[in-house]
């Protein structure tokens, strides 16, 4: 797959699809997992090509040309079409950052394809293009592949003298056999780094989210415990309206005494009113009379007022006692929903620390 002239200049881990060949339109996963997707550059061809092996498969073994186009279709995914290959390929990145980070080396490595083809066309020896990437460009070293800096000198050693052919071969042979393992070296490494960056990233945010757990549970916790004691006011409040609620009987039956009182009242006033059309036997009897009947009067007047202030005072009462009960019930249910919400807290702290 790879050739010993080739070199590494930047790799990342994506989840690799290709098209549909007979609907054009849906993607098929190319693995189950992510797999390193790595820019080569051929310096003897000056051509680039991006390559990602799963296993002993190649997955991608794209040729880049100035034709091509890298497309981002959201934030997390991009493709490009391959004539050659007579396919598109889509990659789907872990973040924005990787996706916009692949997209700026496609944009780099399309460019530095057209500026050899323009050499190649103007000049016909051979011409390294490479040296026309940007100033961040990330070129061969002995970090990503241990025979890097030795078969650049032997390039640069080919084109000033042609008297080195016996080492030319021999390191040839030392990087044909070794192209394969640096590969598969380069894969584990960008794996176990990008595991490692994963999982450091995650501890850190399990450690935020446990201190904030924990402070918005200190919180609950308080609040919850303001509730019980404004429940048990409420109670005790309760216990009063209980005693309250007999002296509203008790006015109640004080009322209906009162109400028969009147009526007996109103009923001897009458009974006064038709004797009064009588005879009187004497005048000092009549004015007895009419001095009993006035009293009767002012009674019955003072009676109904004694009535209108009972029936005010126990409307106050039915509505403090209505007002009361609904000031209960929404305490009551606000201490659900704080429980509730407690309860999912330590559930989540509980699967938090099995994890």
């Amino acid at each position: 797959l790879l050739s010993r002239r080739e070199q590494p200049i930047f790799s990342t881990r994506a989840h690799v699809f290709q098209i549909d060949p007979a609907t054009k339109r849906n993607w098929i996963p190319a693995s189950k997992h992510a797999l390193t997707v790595s820019y080569f550059y051929d310096a003897t061809r000056s051509v680039y090509r991006i390559i990602s092996v799963g296993g002993t498969k190649a997955i991608i073994n794209s040729t880049i040309t100035p034709n091509m186009t890298f497309t981002k279709t959201s934030q997390k995914f991009g493709q490009w079409a391959d004539s050659r290959a007579n396919t598109v390929y889509g990659l789907g990145f872990a973040s924005e950052q990787h996706l916009s980070q692949f997209a700026e080396k496609f944009q780099e490595v399309k460019e530095a394809a057209r500026l050899a083809r323009e050499k190649s066309q103007d000049k016909p020896e051979l011409t390294n293009p490479a040296l026309s990437l940007t100033s961040h460009q990330v070129l061969p070293s002995p970090i990503i592949s241990s025979n890097g800096p030795g078969e650049d000198k032997l390039f640069r050693s080919q084109s000033a003298d042609v008297e080195i052919t016996t080492e030319k071969e021999r390191l040839k042979k030392m990087l044909s056999e070794g192209s394969v393992s640096e590969v598969q070296w380069e894969a584990e490494f960008f794996s176990l780094q990008d595991n490692n960056n994963k999982l450091v990233a995650a501890l850190h945010e399990a450690n935020a989210n446990v201190d904030q757990w924990k402070k918005q549970l200190t919180a609950y916790q308080e609040e919850t415990e303001t509730l019980r004691q404004r429940v048990a006011e409420l109670e005790s409040q309760g216990t009063h309206d209980s005693s309250s609620e007999n002296n509203k009987e008790e006015l109640s039956q004080t009322l209906e005494e009162l109400e028969l009182l009147i009526k007996a009242k109103d009923e001897e006033i009458q009974m006064l009113k038709s004797q009064k059309c009588g005879r009187w036997e004497a005048e000092g009897e009549r004015e007895e009379t009419l001095q009993k009947l006035q009293e009767l009067e002012a009674r019955n007047a003072e009676l109904e007022q004694r009535l209108q202030l009972a029936e005010q005072s126990l409307a106050e009462s039915l509505a403090e006692r209505e007002k009361i009960q609904s000031e209960v019930t929404k305490v009551a249910e606000l201490m659900d929903v704080k429980i509730f919400e407690l309860s999912e807290i330590r559930q989540g702290l509980a699967k938090l620390v099995e994890s």
